[in-house]
């Protein structure tokens, strides 16, 4: 059975996006001071990026515009994966924290690609 969408919120990969979004925020408010303007600022960009391009191609013209922008969120994705790997590398988030916002960033991926495939 086909998901009902009457917006770009209704997006189960925009609700998954958005929420790890959120989770991103929390873990990163703990991270050392000096990264403020550098890795929490990084991270929590990238991270916002994925919802944030869903969104802004659901309101544009057409599939192939909306493909295009959930191409965009699908390297901000890659991208969070990658911040995520530092972070836990420098001691900032746990093993338990990376493994957990690593499987989601990977599902979201994978949610992203099935996306991209449906708007051909």
């Amino acid at each position: 059975m086909e998901q009902k969408i009457n917006s770009v919120a209704d997006l189960k990969v925009f609700q998954k996006a958005h929420a790890l979004t959120l989770e991103i925020y929390k873990a990163t408010a703990s991270f050392p001071q000096e990264e403020k303007f550098a890795l929490t600022d990084q991270i929590r960009r990238a991270a916002a990026s994925v919802g944030a391009n869903i969104f802004e191609g659901g309101y544009r013209a057409g599939k192939n515009e909306f493909r295009h922008f959930v191409n965009i969120a699908r390297g901000s994705a890659g991208e969070v994966k990658y911040f995520l790997l530092l972070s836990k590398d420098l001691g900032y988030i746990t093993e338990k924290q990376f493994e957990h916002l690593n499987s989601d960033i990977d599902e979201i991926t994978r949610m992203l690609y099935g996306l991209i495939k449906s708007l051909k």
